[in-house]
């Protein structure tokens, strides 16, 4: 409760300050490197539905494309997000502000786990091709990124949208005893710094949804849970199951259509929903609309249904 008391400016200031206490380079505090088996463990996977007969050496190859194509969408992100506050400092009338500092300490973290996600895909030495960063795909991501960075506060939706997902799935490959234990490490490392990032994002929303048009606000309410879902959908592309000899777009489909991926994928979007609610996108009562319930697994009133 009093917290609620803080001013958002001083609530950044100290997110800040916590930045400075412990600045950790991954290249030389975070060492080691994946083992050469499994590194997550079978249920965590976005197959866990479809009840595959694959070999032993199928499953750890699996594994290791998965994790590899999270990390890969998770370094292309972070980079849309540094060029997202780049832009809002660019375009900044006055530089001398607690945002300014802060997204200059967000963007130093998010390089560093960057460089980090990296290394590890290089040991993971994936073989499945992206076909998202393609050819037409590739042509619609970014006419529709570059249009989202510049609406600040669908961008800070999309910023939140792409640290719950990846924070959700890492606090549970966490908590598994069958994660590789450097795999573990690394979300560890991760996971500390992105609650300071969600903890920004979250203070900024209200201020940003004030300045929003009525039509990023239309855009935020009926249209991002559809381009939310389609990153939350690219973290494992079609390729990673065709590596393993699996028919790629077809598992694809009918992964992002099981029940298990649909309930992370509401999970992970709840807190990005309770975010708006607090931030009155919602109207007075918080309600959500037809696309986030949907999106969301809620009722009407914006429980959860599960």
């Amino acid at each position: 409760m009093a917290d609620t008391l803080v001013s958002p400016d001083e609530r950044i200031e100290r997110l800040s300050t916590a930045s400075l206490r412990r600045i950790i380079e991954p290249d030389t505090e975070v060492v080691g490197s994946v083992g050469p088996g499994m590194v997550l463990p079978r249920e965590l996977l976005s197959v866990v539905d479809l009840d595959l007969d694959l070999t032993e050496e199928q499953w750890v190859k699996l594994s290791r494309e998965e994790l590899a194509s999270i990390l890969d969408a998770g370094v292309r992100f972070e980079s849309l997000l540094m060029a997202g506050f780049g832009l809002m400092i660019a375009w900044r009338p006055d530089l001398i502000d607690a945002r300014v500092t802060y997204a200059l300490h967000e963007v130093g973290e998010e390089t560093r786990h960057s460089r980090l996600f990296l290394r590890v895909i290089d040991q993971l030495d994936p073989q499945a091709t992206n076909p998202f960063t393609r050819g037409l795909y590739s042509r619609v991501d970014r006419f529709m990124t570059t249009r989202a960075l510049t609406r600040r506060a669908m961008f800070c939706v999309m910023v939140l949208t792409g640290e719950e997902a990846p924070d959700l799935l890492q606090r549970r490959s966490s908590e598994h005893p069958d994660t590789d234990p450097f795999v573990r490490e690394v979300n560890r490392y991760h996971r500390a710094e992105e609650a300071r990032h969600l903890s920004f994002a979250r203070t900024i929303l209200p201020e940003l949804w004030g300045e929003a048009s009525a039509v990023e606000r239309f855009i935020v309410r009926h249209a991002a849970p559809f381009i939310m879902a389609g990153v939350f959908d690219s973290l494992i592309h079609p390729g990673v199951y065709a590596a393993v000899g699996l028919p790629g777009w077809g598992t694809w489909n009918r992964v992002r259509k099981t029940p298990t991926r649909r309930h992370f994928m509401a999970e992970s979007f709840r807190p990005v929903y309770a975010a708006l609610r607090d931030a009155g996108a919602f109207g007075r009562r918080g309600r959500p609309p037809r696309a986030w319930r949907r999106a969301c697994e809620l009722d009407a009133a914006g429980r959860p249904l599960s």
